[in-house]
């Protein structure tokens, strides 16, 4: 599975739905994380964008997923608020992994910028990736699963030269982590149009795009008011591996919609 959580705003419905479908490998961004505060919200201040954040993001999702290993990889450390209060807290990815499932191999980065320790910065911000290899006992294979949140232009989703190198380095992350004979798996909320360069680039490197390839017309749901349906993004280098792929519209657990292949 693949999820922008949306920092947890709907935990509500999102924690009981990712426990009850509890994915062998769950691939999610906009994780909060704040270890020095044991509030359950908090408030995300930019100018005129305010967001209630769940405060422990990254620990509600460890505990709706006790089987999993956790990894958490933090883009930037900046400041949330309770009321009039500062509260360091720190934002980025997460890659849960079942335990049936050895790890053996991962690897961690940026495709944007480096860690931002004293406060998110100024857009487009940091960006992280993580990247994991394990080993499928059942298919007796191993299978690399890498992902990132792209970086978020004020300007809008047109390709950049940043973004051109954010695939790049994506796609230098996958490869660290996957063999010649891998079933290699690339997703996240990359924020591009479904005709860009960086799924172009995605393609031109052998893997196959799977939600505009399988016929879905949007990522979002009744959560994101603004126009342009796509965010998300899966892709796969042997499709013919493929059992089963959906978007998934209800419930609504996010402003994305969470992203499932069946392998």
């Amino acid at each position: 599975m693949c999820l922008n959580g949306w920092g947890g705003k709907l935990q509500e419905e999102l924690l009981p739905y990712i426990s009850t479908t509890a994915p062998d490998v769950l691939c999610l961004q906009e994780v909060v994380h704040s270890p020095e505060t044991d509030k359950d919200w908090l408030t995300y201040r930019d100018g005129d964008h305010v967001l209630r954040q769940r405060a422990n993001f990254f620990r509600d999702v460890c505990h709706a997923l006790p089987e999993h290993v956790a990894v958490f990889c933090p883009a930037a450390q900046g400041i949330l608020w309770d009321n009039d209060q500062s509260i360091p807290s720190q934002w980025g990815l997460a890659t849960f992994v079942h335990r049936s499932l050895p790890i053996i191999g991962q690897a961690q980065g940026f495709v944007h910028k480096g860690f931002s320790p004293v406060g998110y910065g100024d857009h487009p911000r940091s960006r992280s990736v993580h990247g994991v290899r394990v080993f499928d006992y059942k298919a007796n294979r191993a299978v690399s699963v890498t992902h990132m949140h792209g970086l978020r232009d004020l300007n809008g989703k047109m390709d950049t030269p940043e973004r051109t190198a954010q695939v790049q380095k994506l796609l230098d992350v996958s490869r660290q982590v996957s063999e010649p004979d891998d079933l290699t798996v690339i997703c996240g909320d990359f924020n591009v149009e479904p005709d860009s360069q960086t799924l172009t680039i995605l393609s031109e490197a052998g893997l196959s795009e799977l939600v505009t390839g399988r016929g879905f017309n949007s990522t979002r749901n009744s959560h994101y008011k603004k126009p342009g349906r796509f965010a998300d993004y899966m892709l796969i280098n042997r499709e013919e591996a493929v059992k089963g792929f959906d978007v998934i519209y209800a419930p609504e657990v996010s402003d994305h919609c969470p992203l499932i292949l069946d392998i």
